[in-house]
């Protein structure tokens, strides 16, 4: 039998090559070398048949920093069988990044070893395929942290043949639980880490899941690699299967994308493979839509520039102050008004609608879908010269809330996406009143878009950064600026007298004090009666109730009295 050693490694400079792989020793000779040790022994074999060599780990230069709950979750486990952990934690520790999600695959009853984990750490236990052995443990911090443990039996007869049917080189590492420093990596995942190459395990991984299209876009984007030219072609021969996998699983994978780094380049390298219109189809209709003065592109890449400066946005007005990103006169007016809100526009913005799908992802789908509603709408009257998209907002609310059912979107998220393309240009329209917005104004804007309203002002923003481009005077930068300031102060700071003011009085004291009959008028009076609060004319019940006497003797004056509840007599 051969011992796979960990150390003493023999020390010699002609190992720094072999640093993260295993090596078969003859003497002081290296005579094989390779991922793991079963791999180095066959190579050996072939080779030096007659002869048993050593095999030993050569540790990376630095050692992998996984997360300190890794040695929680081992405690917890069985002496027996191996367990592995595999995947995104593996890579992301040799990256010096730490993961929030484990996944784990062992030869024995991964159901069972899963319960056993969540019973010993007190979490949450979910079996999420039976047939194929497959559970999640999810735990729960004191602080509402969430850590993902996912639990599945090996798929194939040993660890080797599972890495190999995975979806990238970069993912298909591993390590014994029991032992984390020494890699298992068949494919060379950590050569290509190093090299910033994505690559994948096997020439049939699209075809046999073509959602690792998009999820190859995704992690060559949040990562900095770039997808090797035989993988790209697999994307591109393979991107026609996208329409076979399912709504939600697009969703997810759709959703993943707008919520990592780089989404522009994302959507431009899914257009270059042929795999964006599968997923999203109404977007070409954007291309070679041309838009007059001061448009500076058409309205395809004006929409993928927004997803640029709202990146750019976002970024500067994140939760730690980068001052190399704002050095930009634009970025640095941004701060300047802004900044005093980046806790809470982060914290928006990281918070969810449905659980694990964060609104900036669901912002960034509002953005590639604002203008969406402008090829309908185009129109160009004779004589003016100028292209019109009238109306294209409203349009282009309905497509997007349509791709959204489609990609099986919440109820809640649809409304969101919808409300925020719908009102993508009022405080674009605010920006043009000489005054600047006003209570009532305020107050209006949010009614219709409530907590979406905050994130129409972040598109706003980038939106006009893309429509001007270099051509953007710095006095029409900074007077969108007063008005997405104005609100937000209304939103954070002013909330309960301009965006929701206390009900002063109820429907039911409109029918009792001035004997009138149910009805829409009844909304109509309160909804007139929060805008007067809004504006700071009413702020009690005796003001209130004054107000609606005049707003009632108003109405009887030009003849459109509310009706009255009939005399008992």
């Amino acid at each position: 039998m051969v011992e796979f050693g960990r150390g003493p490694v023999p020390q010699s400079d002609d190992l720094i090559p072999y640093a993260g792989r295993w090596v078969a020793y003859l003497g002081s000779q290296v005579v094989a070398q390779g991922g793991m040790p079963q791999q180095v022994l066959r190579i050996a074999g072939s080779a030096r048949y007659k002869e048993t060599p050593e095999v030993f780990y050569v540790p990376t230069d630095t050692p992998l920093d996984f997360s300190p709950f890794l040695e929680r979750i081992r405690r917890a486990l069985p002496a027996h069988p191996p367990v592995y952990l595999v995947g995104g934690a593996v890579r992301d520790a040799l990256l010096s990044q730490q993961s929030h999600d484990f996944d784990f695959v062992l030869g024995g009853d991964a159901l069972q070893v899963a319960r056993r984990v969540a019973d010993r750490i007190g979490a949450a236990y979910f079996p999420l395929d039976v047939e194929r052995a497959t559970a999640r443990v999810i735990y729960t911090g004191e602080s509402g942290e969430r850590v993902i443990l996912d639990f599945a039996a090996l798929r194939g007869p040993d660890l080797e043949a599972d890495l190999k049917d995975r979806d990238f080189t970069i993912n298909a590492i591993a390590v014994d639980v029991n032992d984390p420093q020494a890699l298992l990596d068949p494919l060379g995942g950590l050569a290509d880490l190093r090299t910033r190459t994505l690559r994948t395990c096997s020439p049939e991984s699209f075809r046999s899941d073509p959602v690792r299209i998009l999820r190859a876009v995704r992690i060559a984007a949040t990562y900095n690699l770039s997808i090797q030219p035989k993988t790209r072609e697999q994307m591109r021969g393979s991107a026609h299967l996208i329409e076979t996998v399912s709504a939600e699983r697009l969703r997810d994978e759709v959703l993943n994308i707008l919520g990592a780094p780089r989404v522009r380049a994302s959507i431009q390298a899914l257009d270059l493979l042929g795999a964006l219109e599968p997923v999203l189809p109404e977007l070409a209709s954007l291309k070679g839509v041309e838009q007059s003065p001061p448009h500076t592109l058409d309205a395809w890449n004006h929409s993928l520039d927004t997803l640029n400066q709202l990146e750019r946005l976002l970024h500067v007005l994140g939760p730690v102050h980068d001052p190399d990103a704002s050095e930009s006169l634009f970025m640095g007016l941004a701060v300047l008004r802004l900044g005093r809100y980046r806790e809470q526009i982060s914290e928006l913005l990281e918070s969810d609608l449905v659980t694990d799908r964060k609104l900036r992802s669901l912002l960034f789908l509002a953005a590639l879908y604002h203008d969406i509603g402008k090829p309908k709408c185009q129109r160009q009257p004779n004589g003016t010269g100028r292209i019109q998209f009238l109306e294209h907002e409203r349009v282009g609310a309905l497509i997007a809330a349509e791709r959204g059912r489609a990609l099986h979107l919440s109820n809640v998220e649809v409304h969101w996406l919808e409300t925020v393309v719908e009102h993508h240009m009022r405080p674009t329209w605010l920006a043009r009143e000489p005054q600047g917005p006003g209570s009532r104004a305020i107050y209006r804007f949010f009614r219709d878009t409530a907590q979406a309203g905050v994130v129409v002002c972040l598109l706003s923003l980038a939106d006009l950064l893309a429509t001007y481009g270099a051509t953007l005077p710095q006095e029409r930068w900074a007077r969108q600026l007063e008005v997405v300031r104005a609100l937000l102060a209304a939103w954070w700071e002013n909330h309960e007298e301009v965006v929701d003011p206390p009900a002063l009085i109820s429907g039911n004291d409109l029918i009792h004090e001035f004997e009138l009959e149910p009805g829409p008028q009844i909304g109509q009076i309160l909804e007139a009666l929060r805008e007067s609060q809004a504006e700071g004319q009413v702020n009690n019940r005796e003001a209130a109730l004054d107000f609606v006497k005049n707003f009632l003797k108003g109405l009887r004056d030009r003849g459109q009295g509310c009706r009255s509840r009939p005399l008992p007599f």
